[in-house]
């Protein structure tokens, strides 16, 4: 990456500046977008940058020093303003949650891709193929929340919006010639309607998610509800996700072993010399307190769909299947999982009812309406 000419980065963390940006870019046609966020070193993500380019200039955004991004929220809601992004669902829930932007003309080029049977889709991969580019993969896990942030993350960065217009005007053309443009518009549409991302919350039955599937013991479950709340705590005092505390198999491996000391707990299987030192005492707390338990929650149930409703999405997935290996795309660019099962519990017998079910936009109600009806076993009797 270090050899691709690019130009010079207009880095905007004062207000003044997002300001006057704000204004110039509602000048544009079409603007590429995308977002670095520092989920695997908080306990509580935020959008760290906000990088935009034009055909001819790139912009990093720094949301981590500027107040009020209220500037940008009628470039985002424009509908005669391109908003490109690539696999744009993860950066527009990011940004309606910290932010609360909303969103129109959206142009997503690994959903193009997706639904022109392009397989390898990843940004570095469509980048090669399509521009020559190869990109350094090295800065994915870079830390964005941390200032000042090294040159290279900032080019890093840079280069996730810069050929984007290009790989737009490639996939564009590629969309045309497949006739896909009304299907693509469709999906496009429906990203935009993501909602906001939540922050993260603690389930305190999460740990039944970690000890079931493990087969634990009564007694093993316990110690894993007390060192799961445990991690919590510690993730949310230290600002750190919780599997950088201790990951799940770690906890699993503690409730199994039930160490008495510090010497027993760093001899358990995934448990780091650092985390005992950092972590042992209050872990080994934990352990004790499961030791001591009298009882335990019962395990939240699981309301399984009826019967009926499992027959119509069984065969609503076997129709998605079949539909997505002739067109040659995954199943899901067909209709999503969602909408499959949003149909299996509805039971939709006519037209107008199909017009109620989310992901059926105008274009797949003209083009599967009638075929989804058949598998309900509304036509065709």
């Amino acid at each position: 990456m270090s050899g691709i000419p690019l130009p010079p980065i207009t880095y905007i963390d004062i207000q003044p500046a997002l300001n006057t940006l704000a204004e110039t870019l509602m000048q544009e046609s079409l603007i590429a977008i995308d977002t670095e966020s520092n989920s695997l070193h908080a306990y509580r993500e935020r959008v760290c940058l906000i990088q935009l380019s034009t055909r001819t200039t790139d912009y990093i955004i720094d949301p981590l020093v500027i107040d009020d991004l209220s500037p940008l929220q009628p470039l985002m809601a424009s509908e005669t303003i391109e908003k490109v992004f690539h696999a744009a669902e993860y950066d527009i829930t990011c940004m309606k949650r910290d932010f609360e932007f909303t969103f129109n003309n959206l142009f997503d080029t690994m959903m193009a891709a997706r639904i022109c049977g392009i397989k390898m889709i990843g940004l570095g991969n469509m980048l090669e193929t399509y521009a020559g580019v190869k990109m350094d993969k090295s800065h994915q896990r870079d830390d964005w929340g941390q200032r000042p942030l090294p040159e290279e993350s900032l080019r890093y960065a840079q280069m996730d919006t810069h050929f984007l217009p290009y790989l737009r005007d490639e996939l564009y053309k590629a969309l045309d010639e497949g006739d896909y443009l009304h299907e693509a518009q469709e999906a496009f549409y429906d990203v935009c309607q993501t909602p906001a991302a939540e922050q993260r919350s603690f389930d305190p039955d999460g740990f039944w998610k970690l000890g079931r599937p493990k087969r634990l013991r009564r007694r093993e479950m316990m110690i894993l509800r007390e060192v799961y709340a445990a991690r919590e705590h510690l993730a949310q005092e230290l600002n750190e996700p919780p599997f950088k505390i201790i990951s799940n198999n770690g906890l699993v491996a503690i409730a199994r072993s039930r160490p008495n000391n510090l010497r027993e707990l760093g001899e358990v299987k995934g448990i780091f010399k650092t985390q005992v030192r950092l972590f042992g005492d209050d872990i080994l707390d934990a352990v004790e307190r499961g030791k001591q338990a009298k009882t335990l929650p019962k395990p939240p149930k699981h309301k399984m769909p009826a019967p009926d409703v499992q027959e119509r999405y069984k065969a609503l997935r076997t129709w998605r299947k079949h539909r997505a290996v002739r067109r040659g795309v995954e199943s899901d660019v067909i209709v999503s999982k969602q909408t499959l099962w949003d149909l299996a519990y509805k039971a939709p017998a006519t037209l107008a009812d199909l017009q109620e079910i989310n992901g059926l936009g105008p274009w797949r109600l003209q083009t599967y309406a009638h075929e989804i009806l058949n598998v309900l076993g509304v036509e065709g009797d």
